[in-house]
């Protein structure tokens, strides 16, 4: 079977709020709606002017670069299908697609299509418990102790030594559950897991370094994060992170999914995955996402996702002192070169200069990549498959990988 490839082709003009908010690059960073253009701007005028005409041509090889580079993932790395949702400075969001939403059908990959969102659920869970820190409930630098007594014991592990600063910021020790679960989504797929034993699982693990030592990844401080928002709030994670997030900055294509849900609502692409590397890919849309819970089991949508960080970098979700604080990091570990984590973002460096700031996510069928600049600007980019799903070895997963990363690159930069 073919790949289609595809490239919306819609043009909207943003409306007169955005207009005004694109007037400058602080409030660009505050845009939370995103508008379609996939094909030539439409202008009023009958004569274009040179300048026009140069700045049309150069949007157009832009475009064609993003999309060139969308395709190659499919052509080349193997990804089913990918969509994406570029930004400008102009505030104006172009939406990418290529190969195939259903390898069965060969339908289209849906323009802006709903993907489960993975580990970008850290900076949705990060800015609830800094909110709580500017509601004075929450104190970053108090040990996880005290909001969660008796909770946190292992070998090597106390929870009066480990802060909430270092759960948020992944310098805690703790061990990453996700390393000892089962690995075959095919077969856990259908399971339900309660937040607390995944929990049980990382604390019958030693500590793999001592408190504010490093810097090591662990799903397991995110879990401790959405356990912690509950004890304090008396609420569900889910429902803190819908009323104080989701709702307020209109992220219509954003959700928790409920308990025992396995499906995506919505217009969606299907996610596929393999039993082994070089097996053949099969659907792996259906899941139960609750063994990511607060590390991972939002289900969001490209332009949502440029939506929530964009209003996050500009100041829509938390006070200066809270961003400052968030936007205050730490060196990664090696294998992610030249990059720095704050409190549930990772900030990383352009090609063409300036950084970006976002976060990504990994999941059976969806990788997510992306971020926001400064002065305004955004992508996210989904492939439907990870990395491991369409390499035969760690060398070709990493080239996989890696050119999602390019494309993430491409759009913001060129």
């Amino acid at each position: 079977m073919s790949d289609r490839l595809h490239h919306s082709g819609r043009t909207h003009v943003p409306s007169p709020s955005k207009r005004r908010r694109t007037l400058s690059a602080v409030a660009a960073l505050a845009v939370l709606g995103g508008v379609v253009a996939g094909g030539p701007l439409a202008y009023a005028e009958t004569h274009e002017s040179k300048p026009r005409v140069a700045a049309q041509a150069a949007e157009g090889k832009a475009r064609g670069a993003v999309q060139k580079a969308a395709d190659s993932l499919v052509r080349d790395d193997g990804f089913p299908g990918v969509l994406a949702a570029v930004e400008g400075r102009d505030g104006r969001t172009r939406d990418y697609t290529a190969g195939v939403g259903d390898r069965e059908t060969g339908t289209d990959v849906p323009v802006n299509g709903r993907v489960r969102a993975a580990s970008n659920t850290k900076s949705f869970v990060s800015a609830v418990v800094l909110q709580l820190v500017g509601e004075g409930k929450v104190k970053l630098d108090e040990p996880i102790e005290t909001y969660l007594p008796g909770l946190v014991r292992g070998e090597g592990i106390d929870g009066n030594k480990i802060t909430v600063r270092q759960l948020l910021q992944h310098t805690s020790g703790l061990p990453n559950y996700t390393q000892y679960v089962a690995q075959d989504a095919f077969k856990t797929r259908d399971t339900y897991t309660e937040p607390r034993e995944l929990l049980d699982v990382a604390l019958q693990h030693k500590a793999l370094f001592a408190p504010g030592e490093k810097w090591e990844y662990s799903n397991t401080n995110y879990v401790l994060a959405g356990l912690l928002i509950q004890k304090v709030t008396g609420r569900p994670v889910s429902e803190e992170i819908t009323n104080r997030i989701i709702r307020p900055l209109g992220l219509r294509d954003t959700y928790w999914p409920g308990v025992g849900e396995r499906g995506i609502r919505g217009a969606h692409p299907k996610g596929y995955d393999t039993e082994k590397p070089g097996a053949p890919m099969r659907d792996i849309t259906r899941l139960d996402p609750s063994w990511g819970w607060a590390a991972g089991q939002l289900v969001s949508s490209p332009r949502d996702l440029n939506s929530f960080f964009s209003a996050l970098l500009g100041g829509e979700v938390l006070r200066p002192a809270e961003l400052k604080e968030m936007t205050t990091t730490v060196k990664t570990d090696g294998s992610l070169p030249n990059s720095s984590y704050g409190l549930g973002l990772f900030k990383s460096p352009l090609s063409c200069g300036g950084e970006l700031w976002g976060h990504g996510g990994d999941i059976n069928g969806y990788e997510t990549r992306g971020g926001v600049t400064k002065d305004g600007r955004a992508v996210t980019v989904a492939v439907t498959a990870l990395p491991s799903a369409v390499a035969t070895d760690e060398a070709g997963m990493m080239k996989a990988h890696q050119h999602v990363l390019d494309l993430v690159d491409t759009a913001i930069c060129k």
